[in-house]
């Protein structure tokens, strides 16, 4: 109990000297540029003190729990005995459908849960009137982090280059940009960032590591990172194209109703 304590004290002395420069910088610009004094500064040492408490459990849970459980769910999806190869060397690409799908279930559920997306899904609702729905942005931003996340370990397993499909894949956002509504285009590329957030990168980065150092030839520094990047770059493609499909479909409407 003890040296869970002390570990857990200098993790917290160490979460604390990474945030106090921020805090730092803060109190420069409030007192020494705009020169007022600090409103509620007991509340705000209070809410100090939760938000390194905050980090600090964060962070231990993730070392206890979410870095563990995604490579060891990785090392049992590419067992040999699971995907029925005695020599996991000949072992071809489609012996690894059961990584796919989990990647991609992993993507989409862990993207749903991100409170960033929820925050931005409910403030672009907001800001449209209701034009953008939230379930709707949601929904494609979470299948499109599940395909970046699906093909993102399509390329560990077959060690294909990331520069490659990095390069392939922003070519189709540019093509994209330029037929897709221009509300939705700032949208679309923030919506790539707020996937990779305090739910999601944790355990896409253990599942990566993890499938790299299973699979034979892969390299856990030059194959296992690089998830997050897909994890980014799809859910822009995918929000870009649900907006231009809701375009398409808004003016077949009315269409529909007077074929004359």
């Amino acid at each position: 109990m003890t040296t869970e304590l002390n570990t857990f004290a200098a993790a917290m002395a160490e979460t604390l000297r990474h945030v106090a420069p921020v805090v730092g910088m803060i109190l420069i610009f409030q007192l020494l540029v705009i020169r007022r004094p600090l409103p509620n500064p007991t509340r705000l040492m209070a809410g100090f003190f939760y938000v390194i408490l905050g980090i600090t459990l964060f962070l231990e849970g993730l070392e206890m729990a979410l870095f563990p459980l995604g490579e060891w769910m990785a090392k049992q999806l590419t067992a040999p005995e699971f995907i029925g190869a005695q020599d996991p060397e000949g072992a071809g690409w489609d012996s690894y459908f059961w990584v796919y799908a989990f990647a991609a279930a992993t993507g989409f559920a862990t993207t749903m849960a991100e409170p960033a997306l929820i925050a931005v899904a409910i403030k672009a609702a907001e800001i449209s009137a209701g034009a953008i729905n939230p379930w709707g942005l949601r929904l494609a931003v979470a299948g499109g982090a599940a395909s970046g996340l699906a093909i993102g370990t399509f390329r560990i397993v077959t060690g294909g280059d990331l520069s490659w499909y990095i390069l392939a894949g922003y070519l189709i956002v540019l093509i994209q940009t330029a037929f897709a509504p221009k509300m939705i285009v700032g949208l679309a590329y923030d919506s790539g960032g707020v996937t990779t957030s305090t739910v999601t990168v944790p355990i896409v980065t253990a599942l990566g590591l993890g499938l790299a150092s299973t699979i034979p030839g892969r390299n856990p520094l030059l194959d296992g990172f690089g998830l997050i990047a897909f994890t980014c770059l799809f859910p822009i493609i995918a929000v870009l194209a649900y907006a231009q499909v809701a375009q398409w479909w808004a003016r077949r409407a009315p269409r529909d109703e007077h074929p004359d």
